[in-house]
């Protein structure tokens, strides 16, 4: 099942789903609403609203608490990615100027709280405590991912432990808050609750996993992101853990001047270190054990072709297109 396929099961909820984020991010003032329309207009794949109406289909609900759920689970995405942009000094974004470049840090930093805020807003007009209770404890466990992050950020020290950390709280917490939200406002039983909770952090988790191989194996024009951009910001993703691991002396003294200083001066002989040491198979084979084990968790939600498509988003996560 291909990618637009798995669109089409949900087509007119995603549709539902655009209109009230551009609904929803309206504002009275100008500047917001400039940055809002450069955000939106910039697309992107939005898996994480296709993840929340496909788990409330399968559940064998829909409608408008779910798309709002899922237009409050991309705004928490876009703040995040606003303020990442401005700690990580990026100028493109899905092969486009951020919103940073655009207008600038502050800017970005101020309409990435009024997005964060919005989503509360939103959450709280659907009236659910529980949903309350997930999404404020899944924003506080992303925060704290964005702190150890800029910990991690050009240390060679940094473990293949921590990193799992990282990528769980910054990444795979988010998947699994919105999967599990669907399950709640379908009125799913707990045990549906918890087997699409776990489905959406694995597959959170392969997702980034696989992203992080991208970094080093993949066509930037397709991309919108260039070869070494973590490498260039001092981050120590698992390919780049593993080679530390695994290499020569010499590979493990330039990769370990490569995370401390950041740069692209010596980027062929890492990413060929990399290869070398199986960096970037080692990091696959893990993301696609993580797929497998985000399919193994649907065993408990009823079959139907929303199952089906769901089982085939966690193939395609590791399908190197996403």
């Amino acid at each position: 099942m291909t990618l637009e396929e798995i669109r089409a099961l949900v087509r007119a909820d995603l549709v539902a789903v655009d209109d009230v984020v551009r609904a929803s991010l309206k504002s009275t003032v100008p500047l917001v609403d400039q940055v809002a329309e450069h955000i939106i207009s910039g697309g992107g794949k939005r898996l994480r609203p296709l993840l929340v109406v496909l788990a409330g289909r399968a559940c064998g609900a829909g409608g408008r608490r779910h798309t709002e759920a899922a237009a409050f689970i991309e705004f928490i995405h876009t703040a995040t990615l606003l303020h990442d942009d401005v700690v990580d000094g990026s100028a493109k974004r899905r092969g486009r100027d951020t919103a940073n470049a655009v207008f600038g840090n502050q800017a970005s930093v101020l309409v990435g709280d009024f997005v964060y805020s919005r989503a509360f807003q939103m959450m709280a007009a659907i009236g659910s405590q529980q949903v309350m209770e997930i999404m404020a404890d899944a924003t506080n466990v992303i925060a704290e991912g964005e702190v150890l992050q800029l910990m991690n950020a050009h240390d060679p020290e940094t473990t293949e432990q921590r990193y799992h950390e990282v990528i769980y709280r910054k990444t795979a917490r988010l998947f699994e808050a919105g999967a599990q939200v669907a399950a709640v406002l379908a009125n799913a039983p707990s045990a549906v609750q918890d087997a699409l909770r776990r489905y959406g952090r694995h597959l959170g988790t392969a997702y980034q996993m696989i992203d992080d191989v991208l970094d080093y194996r993949s066509d930037p024009a397709a991309r919108g992101k260039n070869l070494g951009d973590d490498l260039a910001e001092g981050k120590p993703t698992l390919p780049l853990i593993h080679a530390l691991r695994m290499g020569n002396d010499a590979q493990q003294a330039q990769i370990r001047a490569a995370i401390e200083h950041g740069g692209l001066e010596h980027l062929d002989a890492i990413v060929a270190a990399i290869e070398s040491t199986g960096g970037l198979d080692y990091t696959e084979g893990l993301a696609r054990r993580e797929a497998e084990q985000a399919v193994s968790a649907l065993h408990a939600v009823p079959a139907s072709a929303f199952r089906d498509a769901l089982a085939a988003l966690a193939a395609f996560s590791v399908a190197h297109k996403v």
